[in-house]
């Protein structure tokens, strides 16, 4: 079952410096992260209860463009190597995707095989998952990701002290919704309903677990935009960083949780 959006992957030149940015402009925490040791890249992570933003950088371009299964670092560098900082791709979470793999294969889907991933945290800690891979890029679908549910990122009191976690903005903050600028909707709607079995309405959204995916065209929607909600009496926000639009609304909460 999907599960909603995992996390966004923001290619930036300096995860350091861009986590920083974060804070002081956005009021967003960033408190984890880690190097992908043997996929050339290395990250920062603002947590929004079990969504979060990840801020990646390329420390090894050769072995970026080596490593052949690391489809994550191949898109960010070729944003990087493009010239700008933004959303490289996404990922929705899954609670089995092998299981997922095996549906959408036997409708069709042309989705690539579960893998297994991990990277290692400062504190020695190895963090591991599964993901599953169309091909990646700003107009294409996400990633599916399934998360080992053990440990100091994933196991239950990290994921109980999440939901709970008050960030500079003035409380929790949730991801309520992410558009994507694409130059041609349909054809980019019908990827998505072909690879994911994702449907989109009439209005170009869709809804996964009560976050909203939108596609919007490009000649009304520059840069994607991040939808995030806080608590009740907190700052509204409206504003562009490392190539994204971030709005954060007051007093609503969005993403449901997630099963453990």
């Amino acid at each position: 079952m999907l599960l909603g959006v995992d996390h966004l992957v923001i290619a930036v030149n300096d995860p350091d410096a861009a986590a920083a940015t974060m804070e002081a402009d956005l009021g967003i925490a960033v408190t984890g992260g880690g190097r992908h040791e043997r996929g050339g890249t290395f990250n920062r992570l603002a947590f929004l209860g079990d969504a979060y933003l990840e801020l990646i950088g390329v420390f090894n371009r050769r072995m970026v463009e080596s490593t052949d299964t690391f489809a994550v670092g191949q898109a960010a560098l070729a944003l990087l190597d493009a010239g700008t900082e933004g959303l490289a791709t996404y990922a929705l979470a899954s609670d089995d995707v092998a299981a997922e793999v095996g549906r959408l294969r036997d409708v069709g889907s042309p989705i690539g095989a579960a893998v297994s991933g991990s990277r290692v945290r400062p504190d020695g800690e190895v963090v591991r998952w599964i993901t599953a891979f169309p091909p990646l890029g700003p107009e294409e679908c996400p990633f599916l990701i399934e998360h080992e549910l053990v440990g100091a990122e994933w196991g239950t009191e990290a994921r109980e002290a999440r939901a709970e976690f008050r960030h500079p903005a003035g409380g929790t903050v949730r991801l309520t919704g992410v558009t994507i600028p694409v130059a041609d909707p349909d054809r980019v709607a019908a990827r998505y309903r072909a690879v994911l079995g994702i449907t989109f309405g009439s209005d170009g959204r869709a809804v996964v677990h009560g976050q909203t995916l939108a596609l919007a065209p490009m000649d009304r929607v520059r840069l994607p935009i991040v939808d995030l909600a806080g608590e009740a009496g907190s700052a509204p926000l409206d504003t562009i960083r490392f190539g994204v639009r971030w709005r954060r609304q007051p007093g609503i909460h969005g993403q449901a949780s997630r099963p453990a």
